[in-house]
């Protein structure tokens, strides 16, 4: 019988390969991840200079290598042909967008057809999950040991979270406090839920929070999520009943590396949805599911959401959570993120 936990457990090894600079195979293509590799693993990995840079449409459009249509979909794959002057380092330049100012790009580089969409497509996903920028050296497969794109859905299927652990937690501002933790066998961090006050037969307050180190546990002035975090605290527990869902998911989904390397464009001028895509990301690659997944098994189908991102109505109401009543929340802005907070309402649909 087979373990139904197998296709998890095998993208858990790829992502630690991947982040350890050993190359990867998924379906017949085999690939190295540029930021973890350097030129003597790529010469191991490709000893006729032969493979081909895979990288994202959003990446590829900032290096005038992909049209507006293409670029329309920052995440979707391009591959660049392999010339004799895309070496190792040029390679790195191409993959990270900090060092365009310091890196000038030689060229001409030219877009190849991917003719395996489906796999180039979740192999940039995986860069994602592992915290990597999406870029790798790309091959035809030569034995490796591979996983496939389902594989690597079946990693981030929010079904597969439970509930592992559970304790009276009294925090600044709500006293009355119960700490619930959620997690599946290979997730390398575990979600929380803030339980705020007692159920009272009334649908509950709830506040979707992606971690924010920098701004949670740092005081970052950048963002508004630290003060957003300790405010909705205060609003659940003066609604008498509520929850907060601490979701394990920084950088709207993109790691902590990857959201300092957007903080870094931003220095250079780009807002928050330009440096992202800059990057080779989505705009928001945040999984939703996890927190209808958390709210069904603690048996809530029906909220009250705080929240001015009609996204995440969206996300819970597809996954079957109701959300009766969208609740705004808005903090003043300070002088470091009033841009941040205008992109969100002029970028990225945030209401009041």
């Amino acid at each position: 019988m087979s373990d139904p936990r197998a296709p998890a457990v095998k993208v858990a090894r790829a992502i630690d390969a991947l982040r350890r600079g050993w190359p990867v195979a998924i379906g017949e293509m085999a690939l190295l991840a540029v930021e973890t590799a350097d030129a003597e693993r790529l010469r191991a990995f490709d000893p006729g200079g032969d493979a081909a840079l895979l990288i994202s449409a959003g990446r590829a459009a900032t290096l005038k290598l992909a049209n507006q249509l293409e670029a329309a979909v920052p995440d979707a794959p391009v591959l660049i042909g392999r010339v004799p002057w895309l070496d190792f380092d040029m390679a790195t330049a191409l993959a990270d967008p900090q060092l365009d100012l310091a890196t000038p790009l030689k060229g001409p580089f030219r877009a190849v057809a991917v003719e395996a969409p489906e796999e180039a497509a979740a192999a940039l996903r995986l860069a994602r999950i592992a915290g990597l920028l999406p870029a790798f050296f790309a091959r035809r497969a030569a034995g490796e040991d591979t996983i496939t794109p389902s594989d690597i859905d079946a990693h981030e299927d929010a079904n597969r979270l439970r509930i592992v652990a559970r304790a009276q937690l009294p925090v600044a501002g709500a006293e009355n406090t119960e700490i619930v933790a959620f997690r599946t066998d290979e997730m390398p961090g575990e979600h929380v839920a803030l339980l705020i006050g007692s159920p009272n037969g009334k649908p509950p307050l709830v506040r979707l929070h992606s971690e924010c180190l920098t701004g949670d546990v740092l005081g970052s002035l950048k963002c508004d999520c630290g003060p957003q975090l300790d405010a909705a605290i205060r609003e659940i527990e003066a609604a008498g009943w509520g929850i907060l869902l601490y979701l394990r998911q920084e950088g709207r989904g993109i790691g902590l590396i990857n959201k300092l390397r957007a903080y870094a464009l931003q220095d250079q001028g780009f807002d928050t949805v330009d440096a992202n895509t800059r990057l080779g990301f989505a705009v928001d690659a945040r999984n939703f599911a996890v927190a209808a997944r958390m709210l069904s098994l603690l048996g809530q189908r029906q909220i009250r959401l705080l929240t001015n991102n009609p996204e995440k109505v969206a996300a819970l109401e597809a996954a079957g959570v109701q959300v009766i009543e969208r609740v705004a929340h808005q903090l003043p802005p300070n002088p470091h993120n009033a841009r941040y907070l205008a992109t969100k309402r002029d970028r990225t649909g945030h209401q009041l």
